[in-house]
């Protein structure tokens, strides 16, 4: 198989997704994200193409608005806050960065990668030589900035080293020489990490996971935060009554059904709120006046105590182990494990997620307020 790390990413994100762009090759309408973050990638590129004299800050600034989109926009105001974010992350950069301080080894570099008998690719925007060593660098133009822990189990930054190695093998035995880099531009800030030899043969061994499960996939849409910079939302079966209007599908009656129903949601949540007052009110009487039951001319109200009761685990494993019965009662407990899991190693991880087993399966409905 030949896929590209941008591939993985969204079969893992949506594996419909992936089927849509990789599979049935639907060409997805770029989003106003996409189209800006390409050309702040592209205005620095610019930035640092080896030259005599780097361009200045005038210069970077003059590149990016000439090739500004402004038809990608259908609201004003929303193209001035994007053009004045572009702006202000440019100079921003200038701000920490002299373009002829580097030494750039190459910019928008594509690799190939063999593992096993698949072919990996990509494009890693920039690898500088350092004093001692190289870095490599990616740029980033999202809003949220992640924590250092994600950025030195990033899969993304692995692979592009593993490519950087392929290039130039003899550097293998320099990794504590060789720095990772994701460059935030919105926030002006560089998170950089190092990767072990264990991190990146641990890289190619998920990366052949993944590929069995696409290999297998029924491809599933995914809901995700992600789904509101999807372009194929149309054709989405998790989406694509959202335009229902467009495709002139349904009836009076089931539109009046799905508003019906959402009405009375609403007045459940509003009656179980009056109820949770009102009784409140009612135990605030009971405690005041020494009484367990109140009789209205509708009927009795009686209060109930429930108790619920849990087990000191080391004095249970203590009565139970000797008589080989402490295996018997033992119970995974799936909060507890969330807790723990953003401590674990990605493999770690990765193992607790494929012990997961489906117990049970039910359909129901949920209502999201506009």
């Amino acid at each position: 198989m030949r896929i590209s790390y941008s591939a993985l990413n969204t079969f893992q994100t949506c594996p419909l997704k992936y089927k849509y762009s990789n599979i049935d090759k639907i060409k997805e309408p770029k989003s106003k994200e996409a189209v800006f973050g390409t050309l702040i990638h592209s205005t620095l590129n610019f930035i640092h193409t080896p030259s005599l004299v780097p361009p200045n800050i005038e210069q970077a600034l003059d590149y990016f608005s000439k090739d500004w989109n402004s038809e990608i926009f259908e609201d004003e105001l929303e193209e001035r806050a994007a053009f004045s974010l572009g702006v202000s992350m440019i100079q921003n950069y200038y701000k920490k960065n002299n373009p002829g301080d580097f030494n750039i080894v190459d910019l928008e570099s594509r690799f190939q990668i063999e593992i096993e008998s698949h072919v990996v690719s990509g494009i890693i925007d920039r690898i500088d030589k350092t004093e001692d060593g190289y870095e490599i660098i990616d740029y980033k133009t999202t809003k949220k900035m992640p924590s250092q822990e994600k950025v030195d189990n990033d899969l993304q930054l692995s692979v592009y080293l593993n490519a950087f190695l392929a290039r130039y093998p003899k550097e293998a035995g320099n990794l504590d020489k060789i720095t990772v880099s994701l460059y935030y531009l919105k926030h002006g800030v560089k998170l950089s990490s190092k990767r072990t030899k264990e991190q990146l043969e641990q890289t190619n061994k998920l990366f052949l996971e993944v590929i069995q499960e696409i290999e297998k996939s029924t491809f599933p849409p995914n809901v995700n935060p992600l789904c509101d910079w999807c372009g194929f939302q149309k054709i989405c079966p998790a989406w694509r009554h959202k335009f229902k209007e467009e495709r002139k599908i349904d009836t009076e009656e089931i539109n009046e059904a799905i508003d019906e129903y959402i009405d009375t949601k609403n007045e459940i949540s509003q009656k179980k709120l009056k109820m949770s007052k009102l009784q409140e009110k009612i135990e605030q009487y009971m405690n005041q006046e020494g009484v367990e039951r109140v009789f209205g001319e509708k009927g009795i109200i009686a209060q109930t105590l429930r108790k619920t009761y849990k087990y000191d685990d080391k004095m249970i494993r203590d009565i139970l182990e000797p008589l080989d019965k402490w295996e018997e009662v033992l119970k995974i407990d799936g909060i507890a494990l969330k807790g723990v899991m953003p401590s674990l190693s990605p493999s770690a991880r990765k193992d607790i997620e494929a012990a997961k087993v489906l117990d049970k399966e039910s359909k129901g409905l949920t209502v999201k307020k506009k």
